[in-house]
């Protein structure tokens, strides 16, 4: 009878440990998922467009399609490359994390550039003709957005690594970071669901003789224009300001704090003048600044990804990836 009460207790307590680990992975991949709002806000924003002028039945599939695209970058690519960082240069995240947030300033600044009238306003998605070929051009939409996708999950990736603490095993980290990986591939793409087939929801219950129903229905209809132009514009802002905040972090750790504690300092003010609020202004101001420099940052990178980065690429990695393809 004591094995018994002795066995039942072993069981209790790997129980207790097991929730709590469970209740660490839960926050932990709650905090990072927090973290990487900026990238998270833009692919809901961006996605949409690759199913655009497609059959209504063929949205959900295509969608389908670019989430499983999404889950295979971050689980069977992005998720080993970022463990081999953490155990072999450590070093490296933080640079790389730099380089992300830098990125994001650049695609947030470049986006602005163009709703102003300036910079290349040429987009492959919304210049493909989907009349011309359905089933290879749908190919192509997906093959587009999974590569464009592959630069933000690795953003997101670089940033949940960055905020799990170092003394986390290896196992502990991976599985935090497909938490991660399949939460907020299954948040992003059920809510681009969502969005693509509002109209359609909207329209159906428009032409339902029940009044109600028919009212809810034309607002969707009205509404999801007007919302999806603030998506677009949300999704930009949130790109600038994690971009610059992500930018100016890594410098501070490098040891170029001047810009981040000076910005620490004015929220630090601005909070003590309004103490009704303290966390809300501070984070305002912090925020505003954050993305005042990252759209300097991105609006400086402009020129230098157009007129030396693209150009080296397309010299260099083209011939490359034409030759394995040829292979």
């Amino acid at each position: 009878m004591s094995g018994l009460l002795a066995l039942l207790d072993d069981v209790a307590s790997i129980s207790k440990v097991a929730a709590a680990s469970i209740d660490d992975v839960a926050g932990q991949a709650a905090k990072a998922g927090a973290k990487a709002a900026g990238a998270v806000i833009d692919d809901a924003a961006v996605t949409p467009k690759y199913v655009h002028g497609f059959d209504a039945s063929r949205e959900i599939p295509i969608v389908w399609k670019i989430a499983r695209g999404s889950l295979f970058n971050k689980l069977a690519i992005l998720l080993p490359v970022a463990l081999l960082l953490s155990a072999f240069a450590p070093w490296a995240i933080s640079p790389l994390l730099m380089l992300g947030g830098a990125y994001l300033c650049y695609e947030g600044a470049e986006k602005i550039a163009h709703a102003l009238g300036y910079g290349d306003t040429h987009d492959s998605a919304e210049h493909i003709h989907p009349d011309s070929d359905g089933a290879a051009l749908e190919e192509a939409r997906v093959a587009g957005a999974i590569k464009t996708d592959f630069i933000l999950s690795a953003e997101i990736m670089t940033i949940a690594l960055a905020t799990i603490p170092v003394g986390d095993s290896i196992w502990m980290k991976a599985i935090i970071l497909a938490v991660v990986a399949v939460g907020i591939t299954a948040a992003v793409y059920g809510f681009v669901a969502l969005i693509v087939k509002a109209d359609d929801v909207g329209v159906h219950l428009a032409m339902r003789r029940n009044g109600l129903s028919s009212a809810i229905g034309r607002g969707i209809v009205k509404v999801m224009p007007g919302f999806m132009k603030a998506l677009t514009i949300v999704g930009t802002a949130a790109m600038i300001w994690v971009g610059g905040q992500i930018v100016l972090h890594g410098f501070a750790e490098l040891g170029w704090a001047s810009a981040y504690d000076w910005i620490h300092h004015r929220a630090e003010a601005a909070a003590h003048a309004v103490p009704q609020a303290p966390g809300l202004v501070a984070w305002i101001v912090t925020a505003f600044f954050d993305g005042i420099f990252g759209l300097v940052l991105g609006m400086i990178l402009i020129p230098i990804v157009h007129r030396v980065i693209n150009p080296v690429l397309q010299a260099t990695v083209a011939p490359l990836m034409a030759r394995l393809r040829g292979a």
